[in-house]
């Protein structure tokens, strides 16, 4: 059974949660991860590289020099790659459907398989966020500062708000979380996004997480229970 730290914005150990050890003990296969991975940097690219060769750039099609009597190598276009704001050879051009397509099961099972690693590895914390009245990015830098976060990569979780019933606790949820990023937003290196959002790159590249209590239920789901 693996266990996870709880504390409060000062950095105060309120006590443990723990995670039951079959959520941890997903297979998975390196390979696999690493083809999720790739597959959601590719699929990232726009391919909206665009670069025109010699047929399309606005170039004067009058020959650079005469044909014969110089000396030189005979030249037929100014448009032509050598000269100066001629086309490109081979340049890149915009591509279409190229999205790789990622299995679901694949998809779940390399998330599932990332936050068991990083809870393994101990890199997750929870946070109660008890909120603050006014934007303070001291009060979240100086939380990171107490246990250890400062300089490294931190994402932190938060629950969606459509999964909150009681309308009151909505409101009230959503306009903590809006104080908190734009406490946290002038740090650098850290992100705050949903929990149920969160793809197996943004685990991949964090150094630590940070979820706040009330989305703990949905860590759990992501890990399969």
């Amino acid at each position: 059974m693996a266990t996870l730290k709880k504390y409060d914005l000062n950095g105060k150990v309120l006590g443990e949660v723990t995670i039951a050890e079959d959520l941890l003990n997903e297979p998975a296969n390196s390979q696999m991860i690493k083809d999720y991975i790739v597959a959601l940097r590719a699929n990232k690219r726009q391919w909206s590289a665009n670069t025109k060769g010699r047929s399309e750039v606005n170039h004067s099609t009058k020959k650079p020099h005469p044909q014969k009597g110089t000396g030189r190598a005979r030249q037929g276009s100014l448009a032509a790659p050598q000269y100066k704001g001629g086309g490109r050879v081979f340049g890149p051009k915009p591509k279409f459907d190229q999205h790789v397509r990622i299995n679901k099961k694949e998809r779940r099972l390399a998330i599932r398989y990332l936050v068991a690693e990083k809870i393994r590895e101990g890199k997750i914390h929870v946070l109660k966020n008890e909120g603050f009245e006014a934007p303070k990015t001291k009060i979240v830098s100086g939380f990171m500062d107490t246990i250890g976060l400062k300089d490294k990569r931190v994402l932190f979780l938060g629950e969606p708000y459509e999964q909150i019933e009681d309308f009151e606790k909505m409101l009230s949820l959503m306009e903590n979380y809006d104080v908190f990023i734009k406490s946290m937003r002038n740090i650098p290196k850290t992100k705050f996004m949903l929990a149920p959002n969160m793809s197996g790159y943004d685990v991949a590249v964090s150094h630590e997480i940070v979820i706040m209590e009330e989305a703990l239920q949905s860590l759990t789901l992501i890990l399969g229970a």
